[in-house]
């Protein structure tokens, strides 16, 4: 009997090294490394890892290697900062590090299993390998949601699409593409039929999605030309939380001093980051903070332009004293006008899972918070407008975004963060990529301030019109404006992303039907698009 060429160690190394080519080119590719062209082909070399598997176990196999190779060169900044800021030790950190990563590259592995499983029942790669992709990056829980759409944040003319359907609809759209290039390259070296349909529907999505970029971008900056402008001071004085509670006097002083400069040039509205000041703040509107937040009897000049800013505010509540990560406004005579408390809580961060039930894990992370999440979404009232706040990572997460903008409507949306945890690393380059998508799903304007960077200013349509540097002490002077008005996306929400979770549960129907979703060891695999015979 001849040798299955598809068996053997040789063909395993094949297809595992084939996974680790495909998770390189995918974090790589990824926004913060910024090597874009590799994002549309990192695809290809996981679905021929697919192609090659004879089972679908191979597959998951080949899928969990490249999902491992894009986690851990994706996040490699993760280890140091556990370390050296949620104050694990290096064993632990290494641990949640590779809990971590695991988890996100056990979503590649079941994307390859569930292609393998589905071009083993008969089912054809196109387009079968797009909506499997979007549907695993909709349905699959991260701590940090990331999109293969991301890769392309520098591409205004690119993600205006993200007003019908959010990052999912481009990440289909750049699947169908790397799907149709490995059809291609099957065609060309194995002689396989030429993909009509894979390669006609990726040419007419992306010059689709490029027409409508350049004809949304046209329209949206003519829109508002006649909109009502603000300007709006940025202070990024380049210390850490940890910087300020070592010295907070010299944190709150750098505050104040830059920007009285933004104040003499006409800002009508200054932006301090998260933990912009290390104590506590009171809540109450129309408590007066001029002393905490905005002179110094050090420094010669007060602030008496309106402040958003982020500190800490307490309540006493259920019998203990609860801390709320808040981003507070206050007016010009240093009053408190409102004040919003961060929502979505970061883990290990801002707590720490199942601490409340086992309180010995905050003993393993004395640096770890230990904040309550807010109960509420709302804007914070600023003449006559309204300012939609997201506090640290709020802003990479499109569906508390959308519940921002359903809940307030704001004409405007701020971002507070302290990006000073990750050091000097791609992350918080990534951490601005992913909000830049908040600004065009519902064309606002966007005002990010930071700690250390990376601070920014992006437009309705994705721009980045104004930025600092990382590990930098700067400030911006930008002009913004009021906007008004919803989207597609603000309606619909996620659809791509529902739509190809009923594509996924109809395959997943049609295979049950058909005896193909067994799990069992197939007898023989004659490659995707045959139907294999069913055992009786």
């Amino acid at each position: 009997m001849p040798r299955d060429k598809t068996s053997g160690p040789g063909e395993a190394a094949l297809r595992l090294g084939l996974g680790a080519l495909a998770g390189t080119l995918y974090f790589l590719g990824f926004a913060g490394f910024d090597l874009w062209w590799f994002a549309p082909v990192a695809l290809v070399p996981l679905l021929e890892a697919i192609r090659r598997a004879r089972t679908g176990r191979q597959a998951f196999a080949a899928g969990m290697v490249a999902g491992m190779v894009t986690h851990l060169g994706g996040y490699y900044w993760l280890v140091g900062t556990l370390r050296d800021f949620g104050g694990f030790s290096l064993p632990v950190a290494l641990f949640f590090d590779a809990a971590l990563c695991s988890w996100g590259a056990l979503s590649f592995a079941v994307l390859s299993w569930m292609l393998k499983r589905w071009w083993m029942a008969g089912g054809r790669p196109f387009p079968s390998a797009p909506i499997a992709l979007v549907a695993i990056e909709h349905a699959y829980p991260l701590l940090f949601p990331s999109y293969l759409a991301n890769s392309f944040w520098r591409f205004p003319v690119l993600i205006q699409v993200a007003d019908i359907g959010g990052p999912l609809l481009l990440s289909g759209v750049v699947a169908c593409f790397s799907t149709a290039l490995w059809l291609l390259v099957r065609w060309k070296a194995a002689r396989e039929p030429f993909p009509r349909a894979a390669v006609g529907t990726a040419a007419a999505s992306v010059l689709a999605v490029a027409a409508y970029g350049l004809y949304r971008i046209d329209a949206v900056d003519a829109a508002q030309e006649t909109a009502e402008p603000l300007r709006v001071g940025v202070v990024q004085v380049d210390m850490g939380t940890y910087q300020k509670r070592e010295d907070p006097e010299e944190g709150h002083r750098r505050h104040i001093v830059d920007s009285l400069p933004l104040q003499e040039a006409g800002a009508d509205l200054l932006v301090w980051p998260e933990s912009a000041l290390v104590g506590l703040i009171p809540h109450a509107p129309g408590s007066d903070v001029r002393d905490l937040v905005l002179r110094r009897p050090d420094v010669e000049g007060e602030v008496t332009t309106p402040t958003l800013f982020g500190a800490l505010r307490m309540e006493r509540r259920g019998g203990r004293d609860r801390y709320y990560n808040t981003a507070f406004l206050a007016d010009a005579a240093g009053r408190i006008v409102a004040s919003y408390d961060k929502t979505y809580l970061l883990a290990f961060g801002e707590y720490i899972p199942f601490g409340e039930t086992f309180p010995w894990l905050y003993d393993m992370s004395p640096n770890s918070g230990r904040f309550t999440p807010g109960t509420r979404i709302s804007a914070l009232p600023f003449r006559g407008r309204r300012i939609g706040v997201m506090i640290c990572y709020e802003d990479v997460l499109p569906g508390f975004v959308r519940k921002l903008m359903s809940a307030a409507d704001p004409h405007l949306l701020v971002n507070v963060t302290n990006d000073a945890w990750f050091g000097d690393t791609v992350q918080p380059e990534i951490h601005l990529a992913l909000s830049v998508f908040r600004a065009v799903e519902h064309r606002r304007w966007m005002v990010r301030a930071t700690n250390s960077g990376v601070s920014a200013i992006v437009d309705p349509v994705g721009r980045v019109v104004a930025r600092t540097g990382q590990m930098t002490r700067e400030t911006i002077l930008g002009t913004v404006r009021w906007l008004t008005g919803t989207t597609f996306y603000a309606v619909a929400g996620d659809w791509p992303g529902w739509l190809s979770l009923a594509g996924v549960a109809w395959a997943a129907f049609r295979m049950w039907r058909t005896g193909h979703l067994r799990l069992r060891r197939p007898r023989r695999d004659d490659g995707p698009g045959r139907l294999l015979p069913r055992r009786r």
